[in-house]
């Protein structure tokens, strides 16, 4: 199962997909898991691989993309009202569960966000030593412009700049900038404009790249313009917003909207369950659940 889990960890980090790696730390029985057990959670809340039963699962995913939202990893502690907290450690994630099991599960959430990818268009030796030092960093390069790509930088020195920005503004890249003369980006604008292209989508347009370090030749722009992509990668955010959660009325777990696999409809509202048992038990008595929980 581990195995599986891995190899498929590889093939997401290979397509720069975020992912969060849960590895099981320890187990007081009774339990479904066992140490060593793997699983991961992808971005859209998909668990491949065994870290316990449903109930343990919905809490998995429910911090698994937590912390890829904000980046963090977390120690998860699941248990038993009354007992999950004894011996939990400060820093713990404690997460009451409302299975038969009295077992209790920690595990650990590494999120995996995937570099920046970067397209660098252009040959010139400020696109050249860009693409070395954004290597170097630890970057995705690419040499075209790329629909996912996070950021294009087009260095062509009127070689086909219109062109590239076209297609990197139409793609809705993050970050678009182009390396060039303050006349020379005037006239690719104007260009622009003339191909039909709106004032708004202009406007994201950064142009001179860089950082302005004032006279600078083209392996000092390069730098600038990394410089630049660093502190715009720090501000921007990387992962969509923290889950929406909703709280199971039957026993009261808290369960992510999106993921959840048992959902039931009374009085023109949704309710979202953690098991199928739950949700059984409120469509017999919903008005019971609900009076507890108004």
């Amino acid at each position: 199962m581990s195995g599986g889990v891995l190899v498929e960890a590889g093939r997401l980090a290979a397509a720069g997909e975020p992912f969060a790696l849960v590895t099981v730390l320890d187990v007081t029985r009774p339990a479904s898991t066992r140490r060593g057990d793997r699983a991961l959670v992808t971005a859209d809340g998909r668990l491949v691989g065994w870290v316990g039963g449903a109930c343990s699962e919905q809490i998995v995913v429910r911090e698994a993309l937590r912390a890829l939202a904000d980046g963090e990893p977390r120690l998860v502690r699941i248990g038993p009202r009354g007992r999950v907290e004894e011996g939990a450690p400060a820093h713990a994630v404690v997460a009451e569960s409302s299975c038969a099991s009295e077992g209790i599960v920690e595990v650990f959430v590494e999120p995996e966000l995937p570099a920046p990818l970067l397209a660098v268009v252009g040959k010139s030796p400020a696109a050249e030593t860009l693409v070395l030092l954004a290597s170097t960093i630890g970057w995705r390069v690419a040499r075209d412009v790329r629909a996912d790509a996070d950021a294009v930088v087009v260095a062509t020195m009127g070689h086909g700049d219109e062109g590239a920005l076209a297609d990197a503004l139409a793609a809705q890249v993050g970050y678009v900038g182009l390396v060039a003369s303050s006349r020379r980006a005037q006239a690719v604008v104007s260009a622009l404009r003339e191909r039909g292209l709106d004032e708004d989508a202009l406007a994201r347009v950064r142009s001179p790249s860089g950082l302005d370090l004032g006279p600078s030749n083209q392996q000092e722009i390069a730098v600038a313009v990394l410089a630049e992509l660093v502190a715009w990668r720090h501000r921007r955010p990387t992962i969509p917003a923290t889950p929406a959660t909703a709280i199971d009325p039957v026993c009261g777990m808290e369960v992510v909207v999106d993921t959840a696999g048992e959902t039931a409809m009374h009085g023109g509202a949704s309710y979202y369950f953690c098991s199928a048992g739950c949700r059984s038990r409120f469509e017999a008595e919903p008005g019971r659940y609900l009076e507890i929980t108004a």
